[in-house]
């Protein structure tokens, strides 16, 4: 139906499904030479397409694809020199090829934000099938941002309802809950 509409090249064609037992992979940018590598050592979670405009999205794409992993189970493995923080303002520090501009990972340093711990990692960069299969689409809107036109929504939210992903202005419902219950134990509201 609104196969015309291109939301990511990892997703347009169909998602495929997460291998069992897969313990994760490496990640590269897109240099030509002296990539950068990132080795993710476990599987990751919540995987979505994020319309940001914080994210890095391949050439062409209105959106990104994201998901989490914990942050120990991320390390630099070659050409890590070449890495540099996009934003130092952001709370996600996203962690950059200098050369080809490539988001490798993006790390929380607050250690009283709900996701610390967590890395944010993008698996369409790693040749290894098996990853997490994304599970919904989130700041949809957002893409509008990025220079979609408005018109076009209800076309892309069709596109996404079609590949399987629901599409959110925010965050998945459960990602949703797990900001809020972490704010809740903060301010004390909610007792273990």
């Amino acid at each position: 139906m609104s196969d015309a509409v291109k939301i990511h090249p990892s997703v347009d064609a169909g998602i495929a499904p997460a291998r069992p037992g897969f313990a994760g992979g490496t990640l590269s940018c897109h240099c030509a030479s002296d990539p950068v590598t990132v080795e993710v050592g476990a599987q990751v979670a919540h995987n979505h397409v994020c319309g940001c405009t914080k994210c890095w999205k391949p050439d062409g794409s209105l959106f990104s694809q994201v998901a989490v992993v914990a942050r120990d189970k991320v390390k630099v493995t070659a050409n890590g020199g070449k890495l540099k923080v996009v934003d130092a303002g952001a709370t996600i520090q996203r962690h950059a090829c200098e050369v080809c501009g490539v988001h490798l990972y993006g790390r929380i340093e607050n250690d009283q934000h709900a996701f610390y711990g967590l890395d944010f990692v993008h698996p369409e960069l790693s040749d290894q099938p098996g990853w997490s299969a994304p599970e919904f689409a989130a700041f949809v809107s957002s893409i509008i941002e990025s220079g979609a036109r408005p018109e076009q929504m209800g076309a892309v939210r069709a596109r996404l309802q079609e590949l399987g992903l629901p599409p959110y202005d925010v965050l998945s419902p459960p990602l949703m809950d797990a900001i809020s219950t972490h704010v809740a134990r903060q301010r004390g509201v909610l007792k273990d």
